[in-house]
């Protein structure tokens, strides 16, 4: 029996645990042939780097809108243009000490915001939206193997029905914001692809930190975890942490909640792979990475 240990003591994100499953052995090539299925590759730029954080060389796993890609060549342009000496970071690559997470992909069925805030308020930024039905129905009408299919339908539907069930809507009516943009697609159906593509049998996780502090969403101020977040960990360990920051995202609770089939501390097993997926923050006393161990 092949299994899966996700030791996420720095939280868990859609795009950590793709990076650390790469890093683990997963194919990039096989994945972005797989996610071309879905038809929306035009919209999207894949991007694997390795980085290091805290001493731990670790995959940053990134997609890159292309939209925003196409933006942010001609703000480079003009400001080359202009002034030569200033420098360009990565768009999508947010370091930062002040701790931003790319993967906040929080489905409300209201857009809202996100950016920095000094006082540890995070708000949550607009993407394009997308209602379940119509994920579903690019999931339904792809090229994808069936059990591929099912898995992230069944990540999705965790997402909508806690959605749904915070705002008092049927799932069908669940329109996703975050959750429906193209970066969390690629996330869970990615997820999806890889775990079947290195033929996982079992998925065991440990308890998940949320961490603390609070995110501000249009109906306003909350603490971490998200509403979402904390619908979807119920009945799984969380474990208490003294960052500030949202560790676990919905995407991220999600992918544990529905792959996981137990919770607790690491299983005996025979180690044959480890990977290590980067979040974007940077934290003092642990590095910000997703560890994950394969094994039998």
């Amino acid at each position: 029996m092949k299994t899966l240990y996700i030791d996420c003591f720095s939280g868990i994100s859609g795009d950590m645990f793709i990076g650390a499953l790469l890093d683990a052995g997963g194919d990039l090539r096989l994945l972005r042939e797989e996610l071309n299925k879905l038809h929306i590759h035009d919209e999207y730029e894949l991007t694997r780097e390795n980085v290091n954080k805290n001493g731990i060389t670790a995959v940053k796993f990134d997609v890159v809108l292309q939209h925003q890609a196409d933006k942010d060549a001609h703000v480079h342009e003009h400001t080359h243009e202009h002034v030569h000496s200033h420098d360009h970071s990565h768009t999508h690559e947010h370091d930062h000490s002040h701790d931003h997470n790319h993967d906040h992909d929080h489905g409300h069925v209201h857009p809202h915001t996100h950016d920095h805030h000094s006082d540890h308020v995070h708000h949550h930024h607009h993407h394009e939206h997308r209602a379940y039905k119509d994920i579903v129905r690019l999931i339904e009408d792809s090229a994808l193997d069936d059990k591929v299919k099912q898995t992230a339908f069944a990540i999705f539907r965790k997402i909508g029905e806690a959605e749904g069930k915070i705002h008092g809507i049927p799932l069908e009516y669940v329109h996703f914001h975050e959750v429906g943009a193209v970066d969390s697609i690629v996330d869970i159906v990615g997820a999806a692809i890889l775990i079947h593509q290195l033929q996982i049998t079992k998925v065991v996780c440990s308890a998940i930190p949320v961490g603390i502090g609070k995110i501000r969403i249009d109906h306003g101020i909350y603490p971490v975890p998200a509403p979402a977040t904390l619908e979807m960990l119920k009945g799984i360990p969380i474990e208490q942490s003294m960052i500030r920051t949202e560790l676990t995202t919905p995407t991220g609770a999600a992918i544990a909640a529905v792959l996981a089939e137990s919770f607790g501390p690491l299983p005996s097993l025979s180690v044959e792979a480890v990977g290590y997926g980067a979040g974007t923050k940077n934290f003092q006393e642990q590095p910000n990475v997703l560890r994950v161990m394969i094994g039998q």
